[in-house]
């Protein structure tokens, strides 16, 4: 009987056995499956990347040394004067021309209408002028006329002189003859005495008129020159018109472009001057970005490449560039203090250079704010007109 046990247990041995040998070979096995599809998916992901590099990531530039920028305008006053209202609020969206800031304007709404009144005064006195230049002009015709008169009245006196002393000489000539009596030769020296005065007089009266001509001449250039005057006058009251009228208009500072009000010190009842900055007004729509790549990287770089813009704001979210231009200078030709290479004790360093990136298409759900920092990947094939991949 204990030799049937035996047996028994010797043949269960023999059986635990066998099955821990076909476990130990179905691990061995499972293990050498395990290593060749793990080898094998090693190498497909390789030579997948490898063909990734080859047709796609070789072209790629990266830099996560970019960040976003915005042209904002800082908005300051022109015109000196008490804040009466301030229109707008922290982060408000604006559009271009709506109003800011209002600065009270009864000072300037009262020299607006003096510099009226003084346009109107001055505008009167050019008409006065000019219709004393038309009286002028009127005479001067006036005496234009009496000197022809005046020249016509001294021929006349001069043709009639000439037959007076033909007549004298006519009648002297036959009183010696004793053809004519001594009173015919009276009578016609008579004449001729009064022929030759009456030539003097019209030619006294010809001085006269033209003198009063010459008189009339010169208060015409009076009246000019007066008239130059009082427009030269009328000119400078517009003037002072249109600076009362902008400086009244610059009581309502407005917004020079579409954007969201940031940095807002102004407040009410707050002297303001020409030049202090009030607030600020941030274009987000225009935001570009500026990325600082290596100087070895920008061999194949070209304006119009694509570029694909990452976030670290909205992680996982892209959007979509491409590269507008380059600096001409890196950051240390602009710096205040540029460093002197000729030194003994020089060191190479890479310089960085900015590329200014324009967004394309922003998102309004996820707007770009400037200041942000972002992941820049250049594409440099074909000029930028393949896909962009990070």
């Amino acid at each position: 009987m204990n030799i049937a046990v035996d047996e028994k247990t010797a043949f269960q041995s023999e059986q635990e056995s066998v099955v821990q040998q076909l476990m130990h070979d179905r691990k061995q096995r499972r293990k050498r499956n395990l290593i060749l599809l793990g080898g094998g998916v090693l190498l497909v992901g390789a030579l997948a990347f490898g063909v990734y590099w080859m047709s796609v990531g070789r072209y790629l530039e990266q830099t996560d040394d970019a960040y976003v920028r915005a042209d904002w305008i800082p908005i300051s006053a022109r015109v000196s004067g008490y804040v009466a209202q301030v229109l707008v609020e922290d982060d408000q969206p604006v559009k271009a021309g709506d109003v800011l800031v209002r600065i009270e304007d009864r000072d300037y709404q009262a020299r607006l209408d003096q510099a009226r009144a003084e346009l109107a005064e001055t505008e009167a006195a050019v008409v006065a002028q000019q219709v004393n230049l038309q009286v002028t002009d009127s005479l001067i015709a006036q005496q234009r006329a009496g000197l022809a008169q005046a020249d016509a009245q001294t021929r006349s006196a001069r043709a009639e002189l000439r037959r007076a002393g033909l007549d004298r000489q006519r009648y002297e000539g036959l009183a010696r003859e004793h053809a004519a009596s001594a009173q015919r030769l009276e009578s016609a020296t008579a004449s001729y005495t009064q022929a030759n005065a009456a030539v003097e007089i019209s030619q006294a009266m010809q001085r006269q008129q033209d003198t009063r001509l010459n008189v009339a001449l010169s208060r015409r250039q009076l009246a000019e020159a007066s008239l130059k005057q009082q427009i030269a006058q009328r000119d400078r009251a517009r003037a002072q018109l249109a600076l009362a009228s902008n400086a009244l208009e610059d009581t309502l500072i407005r917004a020079p472009i579409d954007g969201v009000v940031g940095q807002r010190k102004v407040r009410t009842r707050q002297y303001v001057a020409p030049g202090l900055p009030l607030l600020a007004v941030v274009p987000l729509q225009q935001a570009y970005v500026v990325a600082n790549y290596k100087e070895t990287q920008l061999r194949d770089m070209r304006a119009g490449q694509a570029v694909a813009i990452s976030v670290d704001s909205y992680s996982g979210r892209k959007l979509k560039g491409h590269v507008v231009s380059f600096s001409p200078g890196s950051g240390a030709v602009f710096a205040l203090l540029p460093s002197d290479n000729a030194t003994g004790n020089f060191t190479k360093i890479v310089q960085r250079f900015p590329v200014k990136i324009m967004i394309d298409q922003h998102d309004e759900g996820a707007p770009v704010l400037p200041g942000m920092s972002v992941l820049t990947t250049v594409d440099t094939r074909r000029n930028g007109q393949g896909d962009t991949h990070d």
